[in-house]
């Protein structure tokens, strides 16, 4: 990413651009390209092709974005997972370990990521947890996406931090519950049928209506693109909708699992 983001800086000076001039061609922020050219943020394909053909560097980034080594292959797919995600029209989440980390409270995410084996350095953990509130913005958006969630319940009774962490965690799910952007399903624990057992994944439509997913697991993230894998996902999370409690449902599960009921 730090050689990439040289290379970068280097054809653009060659083109007699300053970094708010390429921004601006490229239409985005100064600061991105600022922290792109720095090796703080990765080159993302579309734009190593659209800068190849501003800068006229014939392939050249375009082919090192393509070629980066697997271990930066991880966290490129996150990061257009993230980007894709504050633009997406409709988003369908399944999770089965944790609360859905755009549901997560700051208490409860910090004890998530505490838990994180190796550990995080302390600086590196703030830093992963003010990504993860920040993505919760998209729920305040002034017209937010369709919001679909299916949780398994052991990951709403999994004892972890505190009892009033857990108790605040299941209060703000009960408070989401209410938006009329999100509909909140619980697949009981007692269901004899689950199609998730594979583990999470996310589906997510873009605003030109293409379907992607997302998936993680113990060896890091996958950016799924294939739309026989998407299909596959697709049919697995209408599956689970069928299986879990009706949204009125799931909002009584939160409600006596509060002790309000």
């Amino acid at each position: 990413m730090k050689m990439l983001g040289r290379q970068l800086g280097t054809a653009r000076r060659a083109a007699g651009l300053s970094q708010p001039a390429l921004a601006a061609a490229l239409n985005m922020d100064d600061e991105t390209i600022a922290s792109i050219e720095q090796g703080r943020r990765p080159l993302k394909l579309d734009i190593a092709e659209r800068c190849d053909e501003l800068l006229g560097t014939k392939g050249t980034l375009a082919a090192g974005v393509t070629n980066l080594p697997e271990i930066d292959q991880f966290p490129l797919w996150a990061e257009e997972y993230m980007g894709q995600e504050k633009v997406a029209v409709a988003l369908s989440w399944y999770d089965a370990l944790v609360v859905p980390g755009l549901l997560q409270t700051e208490a409860y995410a910090r004890v998530v990521l505490q838990n994180r084996v190796p550990a995080y350095a302390e600086e590196d953990l703030e830093t992963t947890l003010r990504l993860r509130l920040d993505r919760q913005e998209i729920l305040k958006r002034k017209c937010p996406p369709t919001l679909s969630f299916v949780v398994w319940e052991p990951a709403l009774l999994l004892k972890i931090g505190t009892g009033e962490i857990r108790r605040e965690q299941m209060r703000y799910l009960r408070e989401v519950a209410e938006l009329p952007c999100v509909s909140l399903q619980v697949l009981p624990l007692d269901s004899p049928l689950h199609a998730g057992v594979a583990g999470p994944f996310t589906l997510l439509e873009t605003p030109d209506h293409q379907q992607i997913a997302y998936t993680e697991s113990q060896r890091g993230s996958q950016w799924v693109s294939d739309p026989e894998e998407v299909s596959r996902l697709a049919r697995k999370y209408a599956m689970l909708r069928t299986q879990a409690l009706n949204h009125q449902d799931s909002k009584g599960l939160l409600d006596r699992l509060l002790g309000e009921r």
